[in-house]
């Protein structure tokens, strides 16, 4: 099964959109012509137009970090995927661990944001994972399996088609720890059987899941070599242009 990887970057709350232009102005040069991987980039919402113009007829995606599930409405501090589609953005992450666990965002949640993505034509990529006591007391599988199913929910195959999954061990992120490629690998295994139980075989095998927690250039390729692992989403390390230019053009089998 032949699955092209996605290289996404994670900027969270960093980069002034001057920064972020500046960013591009140095990064896009150095994968032009780059087609073995799809690339995105998720920069603070007050960079997402200033990205998108920077970025627009390269081979690089631009997306939002956060949506709401509603087109509009009084939700005051929130930013719709309509808006987000005017402003140039063609993807968006749903669901990633710092908005679980800081602005309390909940797994229905996760599930409404999907369906709304899905209806706007956004590429959504999906993120779970468990934290550091949740693996220390053996419960991963069940964590994992209770992510995916309630956020693919009520969505059938042909609908779900752009989905994208991406592993993110909480306790990996910003920390400096990492999975294992072995360890990584297993959990995408656990991902890929519950999308499989829930949106069928052929779907599954179709789907790519990313890995997230303290990529870096050095260990990128380890990582993407493992055969589940199918791209990566990247933090710290895509803050700078080089760092993220070598993790895109990591070096497969």
């Amino acid at each position: 099964m032949t699955r092209k990887p996605l290289i996404a970057a994670n900027w969270k709350m960093y980069k002034t959109p001057a920064q972020a232009v500046e960013f591009l102005s140095a990064f896009l040069p150095l994968v032009a012509g780059h087609t073995r991987d799809q690339i995105a980039i998720f920069p603070s919402a007050t960079s997402l137009e200033s990205a998108a113009r920077a970025a627009q007829g390269s081979n690089v995606l631009i997306g939002a970090q956060n949506m709401h599930w509603m087109d509009e409405g009084a939700f005051t501090g929130e930013t719709s995927a309509p808006m987000l589609v005017a402003l140039g953005c063609t993807t968006i992450l749903i669901g990633h661990s710092e908005r679980r666990q800081h602005f309390g965002e909940t797994d229905e949640m996760v599930n409404l944001k999907l369906v709304q993505a899905l209806k706007h034509n956004l590429l959504p990529v999906v993120c779970v994972g468990e934290t550091e006591a949740e693996r220390e007391g053996q419960h991963t599988e069940q964590v994992l399996r209770r992510q995916v199913s309630r956020a693919i929910v009520g969505i059938d195959a042909a609908r779900a088609a752009p989905l994208v999954i991406a592993y993110e061990p909480c306790w990996a992120i910003g920390t400096g720890k990492t999975a294992t490629p072995h360890m990584a690998a297993e959990a995408h295994l656990i991902i890929r059987g519950e999308v499989a139980r829930i949106l069928g075989r052929n779907f599954a095998d179709n789907l790519c899941i990313l890995y997230g927690g303290s990529v870096k250039p050095d260990n990128a390729t380890a990582l993407m070599n493992e055969p589940e692992i199918d791209g990566a989403l990247v933090g710290g390390a895509s803050l700078d242009a080089v760092s993220f230019s070598r993790i895109v053009k990591y070096t497969g089998l």
